[in-house]
């Protein structure tokens, strides 16, 4: 019998990266104080990374998704520069409404859905209820829940959030340097 994975599911703009607002260029890529250390963290505690993200800026013509795959591979080759690499990127480039033809959906992966978190799970064997997901906005939270993830963490290093976004998460922290007290 094998056992099932744990992962931290983080959320890309605002967790990993400061939110420039549609980030796709290595040069405006800056990575948040303690992302490489927390993410160590996690690794040493038998987690494995896995990034859910939406990118409606690729639906919405800002730039497109090779420009994204670039970035990605820079991003995961900085993670394994540091020792902490990242198993999988999942990302989303649909909007319900503001998107090219090709792009305008609603879809099962964009947040708060639960896609994205699904497609980790089924690909990775993850035990949700040893798993973590962290992110800088509620509808991480409800994608979280909706994917049946044990715990749900908000940073406010990303998008501000009302108290009542605060009270769907488990904990809310500065940064994602904070969380690693609270993931065992």
């Amino acid at each position: 019998m094998t056992t099932k994975q744990k992962a931290v599911f983080l959320d890309r703009d605002g967790v990993i990266n400061h939110d420039h607002a549609y980030v796709h260029k290595i040069e405006d890529f800056e990575f948040i104080d303690g992302v490489f250390d927390a993410c160590r963290d996690f690794i040493a505690k038998g987690y494995i990374l896995i990034v859910v993200t939406n990118q409606s800026g690729i639906g919405r013509g800002y730039y497109d998704e090779a420009q994204f795959n670039r970035l990605t591979e820079w991003m995961k080759a900085q993670f394994i520069e540091q020792q902490c690499p990242i198993t999988e990127v999942y990302f989303c480039p649909h909007h319900p409404k503001k998107a090219l033809p090709e792009y305008l959906q609603d879809c099962d992966c964009r947040k708060p859905n639960p896609g994205m978190l699904q497609q980790g799970i089924d690909a990775f064997d993850i035990d949700v209820s040893q798993s973590v997901m962290i992110g800088d906005k509620v509808s991480d939270i409800q994608a979280a829940r909706a994917a049946g993830v044990k715990t749900a963490i908000l940073v406010n290093s990303g998008q501000a959030f009302s108290e009542q976004d605060a009270a769907e998460a488990d904990q809310v922290c500065v940064s994602i340097k904070e969380t690693v007290a609270f993931v065992s």
